[in-house]
């Protein structure tokens, strides 16, 4: 089996739907305006069955300027195009943006119906080819059979049927082995089935009862059941026109533009690194324009940050970056189309070689595109490991469209270069690990200078300031020899304690014990030993460590033996009552209540008492 999608193009009432009809006996405009009107104003579709196994669905599309936008959401994965125009008239504008939408997207191979052929006389058909050759000249349609066709009397329709299967056998198939991704054409609701959406599969395949995410708004649903061309089937591929019936999902929320997609795969994306081209009929484009952009069934307003120069000008390329105004899905090499804003023209195109760049603009910024351009598949997966922070491997098969194997190739060859390394499920480049070593270090190196005293640096504390994730930070650190965990402290291995001045500790013990439960607290013990709160408090850390004090909140502490004489009152309390006011504990310690709803307080904490309203009970015997 094969499956080729052809689309249609050309000028309004140049006969494409009628052609379509005439090819296939399926009426494409399905719409009861378009009947009414005679035009298509919405997507249409059909197909073409041949013997040998070939299925030709078909895409119609508007041909009216106003309805572009349609024509351009069909566009979307086609492999061939039927290029409609009418004997009668010749090139028309239509006919001339269509054909540069064709080109933009790169659609490499057609062929051309001049309909309406038993209008005209045949020396006015000679003349029509000739124009025919000169308007397709330079483009992918050079060289295409023009064949004259009637779809009312039927002339040559089973000439174009066969030419049709000829170019479609030497189409080569879409590759299926990549991540599932189908943008949505068309929503409608079944009776008795529910949500149905439709779409040209891109890339991948899916099957009855698989899980799908439907992008950008992240909706998880099942597969219920898969036709095409009205057909059930059980696993539909690349190439391939798909009705998907979707499981608990509404009509209401879906809408054209979305993507139904492998779960977890690809993310939406409001950032796109492109190499954009510029017709040579458009006006000049500056920086930070707004544009429309099409790509694939969705569009979006995008300002155009142009890399090198401050306007592109006609038939020129260059790098550029897209920044839009909404969540799109979108993988490198994904061909897109921009119009004006105002009016509403097809001006340009381009490929996408970055859906998920940075707003940063590196030193290397134009290197980096044109190896995103030019690269191998290796060069270019590298490249952007080297440009993140870590980069999911099972985000490298929706952030380029390629197969499985050739990624999971890639990735394996640059494991075993040493130039990437995985880490949990994470890609990072050997660059990126050494840079976060470095860093690591040079951090715990000017904490240790500002803070002489401490152990070092709480663990959760330092991998939170870097923002990686717990398993990867804890691989960076285990492989670093310079530094050394102790408890939940990191410390660079030739760092130590600053010793404390004998005569100070002997000073600050002093005072905390003389002040029994009433202890001056952080801030009068600094003036009273005159020394800042700041090294007082590493001060006060340490000697809780070494056990000479014990830790009541930041800012009061106890000595050691004033803490064994309250868990000592506070055993004989409770042996002889159940409940502990804060009044019973003031006047057991003989202290103020400034300092008694701390220590009750500390005592809640370490789970000794329990608050129950006004008063405390005993939940275990302080040892």
């Amino acid at each position: 089996m094969r499956n080729i999608i052809l689309g249609t193009a050309g000028h309004i009432d140049h006969g494409k739907s009628s052609l379509v009809k005439a090819l296939t006996g399926i009426d494409p405009d399905r719409l009861k305006e378009e009947k009414e009107r005679g035009i298509t104003i919405d997507l249409g579709f059909a197909y073409l069955n041949y013997p040998d196994g070939l299925t030709i669905g078909i895409v119609d599309v508007p041909g009216h300027e106003r309805l572009v936008r349609n024509m351009l959401a069909g566009a979307a994965g086609i492999d061939m195009v039927l290029f409609v125009i009418a004997a009668d008239e010749g090139i028309m504008p239509q006919s001339r943006e269509h054909l540069a939408i064709c080109n933009l997207l790169r659609i490499k191979t057609g062929l051309i119906a001049l309909n309406k052929a038993d209008l005209v006389e045949p020396e006015w058909l000679e003349l029509v080819k000739e124009e025919i050759k000169e308007f397709v000249k330079g483009s992918f349609l050079e060289g295409a059979d023009i064949i004259p066709v009637s779809a009312k009397t039927g002339l040559n329709i089973e000439m174009l049927k066969e030419k049709i299967r000829e170019i479609g056998l030497k189409i080569p198939q879409k590759p299926s082995g990549g991540a599932f991704r189908l943008p949505v054409d068309r929503v409608f609701t079944l009776k008795g089935f529910g949500t149905v959406v439709t779409g040209t599969a891109i890339s991948g395949s899916v099957k009855v009862d698989d899980h799908v995410e439907i992008l950008p708004s992240g909706l998880k649903t099942r597969i219920r059941n898969i036709q095409s061309h009205g057909k059930p089937i059980t696993e539909g591929f690349a190439g391939q026109r798909l009705a998907l019936n979707l499981q608990g999902i509404e009509k209401e929320e879906l809408e054209r533009g979305d993507v139904v997609a492998r779960p977890d795969t690809f993310k939406p994306t409001r950032l796109l690194n492109v190499k954009i081209e510029l017709l040579e009929n458009a006006p000049p484009l500056k920086n930070r324009s707004l544009v429309h952009l099409h790509i694939w069934t969705s569009e979006a307003i995008a300002r155009l940050i142009l890399f090198d120069r401050d306007e592109l000008k006609p038939g020129t390329y260059a790098f550029a970056q897209l920044r839009l105004d909404r969540d799109i899905i979108s993988s490198a090499e994904d061909r897109f189309v921009l119009r004006r804003i105002s009016p509403l023209d097809t001006i340009g195109g381009g490929i996408i070689l970055d859906p998920y760049p940075s707003r940063k603009r590196y030193p290397e910024l134009m290197d980096d595109q044109f190896i995103l351009e030019k690269g191998d598949l290796n060069e270019r997966i590298a490249l952007k490991i080297r440009r993140s922070k870590g980069f999911p491997k099972k985000e490298l098969y929706g952030w380029i469209n390629r197969e499985f194997k050739e990624i999971d190739s890639a990735v394996r060859v640059l494991k075993e270069k040493g130039e990437v390394i995985e880490i949990y499920g994470a890609l990072f480049h050997k660059e990126g690990v050494e840079k976060i070593k470095k860093d690591l270090i040079e951090t715990l190196k000017e904490f240790h200078n500002k803070n002489p005293l401490k152990p070092g640096i709480q663990k959760e504390e330092l991998r939170s300031a870097f923002r990686i994730e717990q398993g990867v930070f804890n691989y960076i650190v285990e492989r670093t020899p310079e530094i050394i965990r102790e408890g939940e402290y990191l410390r660079l291995r030739e760092f130590r304690t600053q010793a404390i001045d004998p005569s100070l500790k002997e000073r600050i013990l002093k005072e905390i014990k003389k002040g029994a439960f009433q202890p001056p607290f952080k801030e009068e013990l600094s003036q009273i030993v005159n020394i800042d709160t700041k090294k007082l408090d590493d001060i006060l850390r340490l000697l809780y460590q070494e056990g000479l004090l014990e830790r009541i909140n930041d800012s009061l502490y106890l000595s050691k033996e004033t803490h064994m004489e309250l868990f000592k009152r506070l055993k004989e309390f409770f042996s002889k009552k159940k409940e502990l006011t804060v009044s019973d504990f003031r006047d057991m310690l003989q202290t103020t209540r400034k300092y008694a709803i701390p220590l009750l307080e500390y005592l809640d904490s370490r789970k000794i008492t329990m608050r129950v309203g006004d008063v405390r009970k005993l939940l275990k015997m302080p040892t």
